[in-house]
């Protein structure tokens, strides 16, 4: 059986970086040694090409499942899964020099209980069970700063209706922003998704550690922003 509710295209566009910077010699070699034994399995099309559901037994826990969607380099998801070691969580970046870097951060903490998909998410979600998340976290994402560009922001139903399927009645969604556009859109669009507002601030989580790029936005005079939704029903 399938897991997704909602036609499955052939193929999607996608806008993101995938590629930056040379990577350095070590970050090679957590791609070539750690990837592997730390990526979901059955989320690329040619693994799963009838888009089963996933088998998330596969993790060496059984705690409740956790998404961060664009982890960047790594510094919250690993935070979360050293804090959390009874949580299966998933961590989803198609950019390959934030997989490098997250990799070597896994490697550091000895983290079990965190696997990644390096793509795009909406693959993921097409394979997610449904209900199956209690908590997802979208940290700094790609701001898309450009009117013309605003639909391919993540607080967008093409993102948010495969989202909400995917998540647990109560399941809590943060985002973290230092773009007021970007947190407007997102009240306007989360709640109709089948999301309500919890709070919203200049006052991060408790158990919040800031990343590099909401350093970089401290450094140049932005404001972060914190919005908790939790999923209707």
């Amino acid at each position: 059986m399938t897991s997704s509710s909602y036609p499955i295209p052939a193929k999607r566009n996608f806008y993101g970086r995938v590629h930056g910077k040379t990577l350095r010699p070590s970050q090679k070699q957590y791609l070539a040694e750690d990837l592997e034994p730390a990526r979901l399995r059955g989320v690329a099309r040619a693994e799963n090409p009838t888009r089963q559901a996933l088998d998330l037994s596969v993790f060496p826990v059984t705690g409740p499942v956790w998404l961060e969607i664009g982890f960047g380099g790594g510094e919250h998801m690993v935070h979360m899964a050293q804090r959390y070691p009874h949580v299966r969580l998933i961590g989803c970046e198609p950019f390959v020099n934030g997989i490098a870097m997250a990799l070597g951060r896994m490697r550091e903490a000895s983290v079990a209980n965190l696997r990644l998909h390096p793509g795009d998410v909406r693959d993921l979600f097409d394979v997610l069970p449904a209900g199956c998340l209690e908590r997802v976290f979208l940290n700094y994402p790609d701001p898309w700063p450009k009117s013309r560009h605003h639909r391919r922001r993540f607080v967008t139903p093409e993102h948010l209706l495969p989202l909400a399927r995917s998540c647990a009645p109560g399941a809590e969604f943060r985002i973290a922003t230092d773009i007021p556009d970007y947190v407007r859109q997102a009240l306007a669009e989360v709640p109709r998704a089948g999301f309500s507002l919890i709070s919203q601030g200049g006052e991060a989580w408790a158990d919040w550690v800031s990343t590099r790029y909401e350093q970089k936005a401290l450094r140049e005079g932005r404001v972060p922003h914190y919005l908790t939704f939790r999923r209707d029903g």
